[in-house]
């Protein structure tokens, strides 16, 4: 199993921690970590296997881009980038939207969330 370099990308910097606490017990993964879209995109260079990415991305910045903008920018960029998207937000029409779009998965934000991004980054 090779490393895998991971994106955290979320404007809640406890998410970001928590994300980052749960998935840094695992030493294959490089992490790193991103309050807004816009610094994930300038970043894209560095090649990350996978993004974890907000899907209500812009309450820090308010002219700052949303998720699932983000999410077409980095597949335009690069459409073999795993994204997962992450949300507080049950609507099936959202998941569904952000699976169009190009996300790898959508998990809702919650105690067995990191438990599910855990077990897609075992299937990649």
């Amino acid at each position: 199993m090779t490393n895998k370099k991971i994106f955290i990308v979320d404007d809640d910097p406890m998410i970001r921690m928590l994300v980052e606490d749960h998935l840094s017990k695992n030493p294959l993964y490089e992490i790193q970590s991103f309050p807004t879209g816009e610094e994930c995109l300038k970043n894209l260079n560095e090649m990350p296997d996978v993004i974890i990415l907000d899907f209500e991305l812009n309450s820090v910045v308010s002219d700052a881009k949303n998720g699932l903008q983000i999410l077409q920018e980095i597949k335009k960029i690069d459409k073999d980038i795993s994204v997962i998207m992450l949300s507080s937000q049950k609507q099936y029409g959202k998941a569904t939207q952000t699976i169009i779009k190009g996300a790898l998965q959508y998990v809702v934000k919650g105690d067995d969330a990191y438990a599910q991004i855990e077990k897609i980054l075992l299937s990649l």
